[in-house]
């Protein structure tokens, strides 16, 4: 079975560096979790007329207030299976800041879409669209686009002017051995919002299931 990346970028995954395709190659069939503890250099957001948009985004970990520099950092990277028969990868991130923030996302490959879906936030609210490319340097580049909100029997397209847009790249340095990752979100009308950047060592854990504390809260099937 591949994995939802390799599946999203076809052979264009043979062209990442060996180290990030690793981490992004493995399925819940390989009983192995990426868990990256690390280092963000900076943690930064907008001007302050972002930051309610960014305490909204605390109430179901999605985005966060706080900002700063050398922030202890982790991510942890499992494959399962959600109830819907879905391959899903956790991206749980936990930022150490003057107060402990989680940043939260399940990721899944829709074939209807033809590409990555990315559930936001702790009750996968929010579905996005996201567009992968091989980075020069090897690294995985992540876009997002189109976006859903999903609870109960609602259910419609996010309007973009009131949400952001994500760019993220991640990378691995032969120089220092560390996994690098920098990301950044903005809004068309209000620019940028929020982001960060730094690096990261990942420790390969065998395990035959995910952790309880990785779940989300609900599930969302529609895509």
């Amino acid at each position: 079975m591949s994995s939802i990346y390799q599946q999203a970028l076809g052979e264009e995954f043979a062209k990442l560096h060996p180290q990030i395709q690793r981490r992004f190659g493995f399925t819940s069939r390989d009983g192995t979790a990426a868990v990256g503890t690390g280092v963000m250099s900076k943690v930064w957001h907008g001007p302050s007329y972002t930051l309610p948009f960014l305490y909204l985004g605390t109430w179901r970990r999605i985005m966060f207030p706080e900002s700063g520099t050398d922030i202890p950092f982790s991510i942890q990277n499992y494959a399962f299976i959600d109830p819907f028969g879905r391959e899903t990868v956790t991206w749980v991130r936990t930022f150490h800041t003057r107060k402990i923030r989680r940043f939260d996302a399940y990721m899944i490959y829709s074939k209807s879409r033809n590409k990555i879906v990315d559930y936001l936030g702790s009750h996968e609210h929010l579905a996005v669209d996201i567009d992968l490319t091989v980075s020069p340097n090897g690294g995985l580049r992540l876009r997002s686009g189109g976006q859903r909100f999903f609870e109960g029997i609602v259910g419609f397209r996010f309007p973009m002017a009131l949400s952001g847009l994500a760019d993220v790249c991640e990378w691995f340095d032969d120089a220092d051995g560390k996994f690098h990752i920098e990301v950044s979100v903005a809004n068309k009308q209000f620019g940028p919002l929020f982001g960060y950047t730094g690096s990261f060592d990942v420790e390969w854990m065998q395990t035959s299931d995910a952790p309880p504390h990785v779940f989300p809260k609900r599930y969302e099937r529609r895509e």
